[in-house]
């Protein structure tokens, strides 16, 4: 029988957990066994001494197993066993890919089984997006989930199911006790979730810079490494892709909007960084569901610009969106989503280069517009957002149109141009060339 309060001390004194007594804490506490206060000092402990690859591994597999674990062995019997792959991302500002992804990988015949989440704060949620296509539900049973992966090829679901319930608990006191920024916590709290949802290999996207939780590349390398680390530990295939977020990723953030904006790349156009993110991440989840090296990658790369090219993309994204009863009329022309009553211009006031974004304004732009969520229980406006004209590095001009504002309330429509015009710094670059490369580095 172990003591909660030795445990505290031998961690607080620099000692390593084994796999017994971590799975000891996660239980008890998930169980409300252990009070608040005690799991506070142990965090605490955990945030000053840190953990071990090993530790940090135990406690990711002890919180994934703390509720459901998604059984996705059906799917993988009808694919003739080819491991299912899935997508995280840390979080960003427009960040769309997993509307791009899901269908391409369709496409190429790799089933994606996804449980995205809602949008809290400034960065957007992948279930808002989907839910502003007309009639299109993310409520769906655990056999209707799997049916529709088996046959579509793709599903994307809330995560309504009971997965991975201690890292929800133990999160929500990390938010008030000041241990969130601990790497050992962020990683298990991904990839808890991500193991819990069942599968075999993981693409993770973290996210790095002014919009991101991680604000420089060591800060994303070392989380991206420990996490690359654990799904190994775990028995899992995991790569990271490394991604800037310096700006906002493509050209529009609001939900209808991204939505309409992940159709133009699905349909061989659209912005420039938002194409180039979603084939290198859709290819480096081939290789992992094909269990290929890094050196088949300039092959993934050409198949997956095969299918967005010849249109077998854009098809699957139609399937997979009146599977779950979305009206696709939109993918045919513009129109079938709600659209916003203003469109109101925010012009650049001096000329110069666009030297740097501070990309979480302009994710408040939107949430102060109605599209985001300050808590999980308000309501979202899906046709508001901001477009944005231009990116970092580009030259502009004294009343060149800096960004576009989509609002349903010209009062609200004032606070958003205020964080845009915040947002940006229009000067001369101290170093050359302010365009920087969107993918920073992958770790495998």
């Amino acid at each position: 029988m172990y003591s909660m309060n030795e445990l505290i001390l031998k961690k607080r004194n620099g000692g390593v957990l084994d796999e017994g007594e971590i799975r000891y804490i996660i239980k008890e506490y998930t169980d409300g066994n252990i009070p608040d206060y005690q799991m506070s000092a142990f965090l605490m402990a955990v945030w000053f001494k840190g953990m071990n690859d090993e530790e940090t591994s135990f406690l990711t597999m002890a919180m994934a197993e703390s509720g459901d674990m998604l059984d996705l062995s059906e799917i993988k019997k009808s694919t003739g066993g080819q491991p299912i792959i899935d997508k995280h991302s840390t979080g960003g500002v427009g960040d769309k890919t997993t509307l791009i992804i899901g269908p391409i990988l369709a496409a190429l015949g790799v089933h994606v089984a996804k449980m995205s989440g809602r949008g809290l704060g400034h960065t957007g949620g992948t279930i808002d997006k989907l839910e502003s296509i007309p009639g299109f539900s993310s409520e769906l049973t655990e056999e209707e989930f799997l049916e529709q992966v088996k046959s579509v090829g793709f599903a994307d679901m809330c995560q309504t199911r009971n997965l991975a319930p201690a890292d929800k608990k133990i999160y929500a006191l990390r938010d008030v006790t000041g241990t969130v920024d601990n790497y050992s916590l962020i990683a298990s709290s991904i990839m808890s979730k991500k193991l819990a949802s069942g599968a075999d290999g993981i693409v993770l996207d973290v996210k790095c810079g002014s919009g991101a939780f991680m604000k420089d590349i060591p800060s994303a390398r070392k989380l991206a490494d420990i996490m690359v680390r654990i799904g190994k530990k775990c028995g899992r295939n995991v790569t990271a892709v490394i991604s800037d977020m310096n700006e906002p990723l493509g050209r529009f953030v609001g939900n209808s909007l991204e939505v309409m904006e992940a159709v133009k790349v699905l349909q061989g156009g659209g912005d420039e960084r938002l194409c180039e993110l979603s084939v290198r991440l859709a290819a480096e989840m081939l290789l992992l569901a094909e269990d290929k090296k890094e050196s088949g990658l300039e092959d993934a790369l050409k198949r997956v610009n095969e299918v967005l090219s010849n249109g077998k993309a854009l098809q699957k994204f139609r399937e997979f969106t009146a599977a779950q009863g979305g009206d696709t009329g939109f993918t045919y022309e513009d129109g079938g989503l709600e659209k916003a009553k203003y469109m109101i211009p925010v012009r650049v006031e001096k000329a110069g280069i666009l030297v740097s974004c501070d990309t979480e304004k302009v994710g408040l732009a939107t949430l102060s517009l109605g599209g985001g969520r300050e808590k999980l229980t308000d309501s979202i406006d899906p046709a508001v957002g901001v477009e944005i004209c231009h990116h970092l590095g580009d030259k502009v001009e004294k009343g060149d149109i800096l960004a576009i504002i989509y609002a349903n309330d010209e009062s609200k429509a004032e606070t958003a141009e205020k964080y845009i015009r915040e947002a940006y710094e229009t000067g001369i670059p101290e170093q050359g060339n302010t365009k920087k490369p969107l993918i920073l580095d992958i770790i495998r």
